[in-house]
């Protein structure tokens, strides 16, 4: 802490103070509240996980977190294309639309189909309850 702000803090109430603090801790809402479950397969192995998510994370640390064969080179940043999946038909219809920069990066990844997303670039919602991600047998990983 600076010392201008120190010396800011030091005229404060002491009730005050301890009321920002108490206020700053206790009012905060938790991010993730309700949970998805969902599964991936993956095709080097034959192996299907099923996996239990909070809404608004990214597929791609869901992922990450339960150990699927899945790279994600870039940390999720859009620069690569080693967290590829295939998507089933009637879940992609309904996701939001690609962005040109992902579109770019599907354009370097092997085994891309018509329903291909970067995992990083999907948050898991209510859509995703049941769905199955294919993780392809190969990656391309050009970092």
């Amino acid at each position: 802490m600076s010392f201008a702000l120190r010396r800011a803090v030091q005229y404060l109430p002491r009730t005050s103070r301890l009321a920002n603090v108490t206020k700053a801790f206790t009012t905060s809402a938790p991010l993730f509240t309700e949970t998805v479950k969902f599964r991936f397969f993956e095709e080097s192995n034959d192996l299907r996980v099923e996996v239990e998510a909070p809404i608004g994370k990214k597929v791609l640390d869901v992922a990450l977190e339960n150990n699927i064969d899945i790279e994600g080179a870039c940390g999720g940043e859009l620069a690569c294309s080693t967290c590829h999946v295939i998507v089933p038909k009637d879940v992609y219809d309904k996701l939001p639309a690609k962005k040109i920069e992902e579109e770019d990066m599907l354009d370097l990844a092997w085994g891309v189909s018509d329903t291909s997303r970067l995992c990083c670039q999907i948050q898991v919602s209510k859509l995703l309850e049941g769905v199955e991600f294919k993780v392809p047998k190969e990656t391309n990983n050009m970092l």
